[in-house]
């Protein structure tokens, strides 16, 4: 079975494609934005690397997702239910982080089928 990496750069790939599923690297946010623009940010990249892999989120298989500061959780969660209120939700853990960079307050992982 083949494996297909997209958006190659010399750490990581942004998509991986082996058989049916699709793996997305860890999406961010841009720095120094607040945690609701930041989660708007991420999924509207997650949505944009599924649509290239030949999925979308109503094929989600699992998210991940990290968070700098617990008590931010209500707020990425109303932006979260928001964007998945249409959809059978996925599979989810939710943690706390130190992320790369010290403005960074939101990552997401994201495995997906392709239909």
């Amino acid at each position: 079975m083949s494996i297909i990496k997209k958006q190659t750069g010399p750490r990581m790939s942004q998509i991986v494609i082996h058989g049916d599923t699709v793996y997305l690297s860890g999406q961010v946010g841009d720095v120094n934005t607040d945690i609701t623009t930041q989660t708007k940010t991420v999924l509207t990249k997650i949505e944009n690397l599924l649509q290239e892999a030949g999925s979308s989120k109503e094929h989600l298989l699992s998210a991940t997702i990290w968070l700098k500061d617990m008590n931010d959780f209500a707020a990425m969660n109303s932006v979260w239910d928001d964007w998945v209120k249409d959809i059978i939700p996925p599979a989810r853990a939710c943690g706390e982080s130190k992320l790369a960079h010290e403005s960074l307050l939101v990552e997401i992982t994201i495995t997906a089928a392709i239909a």
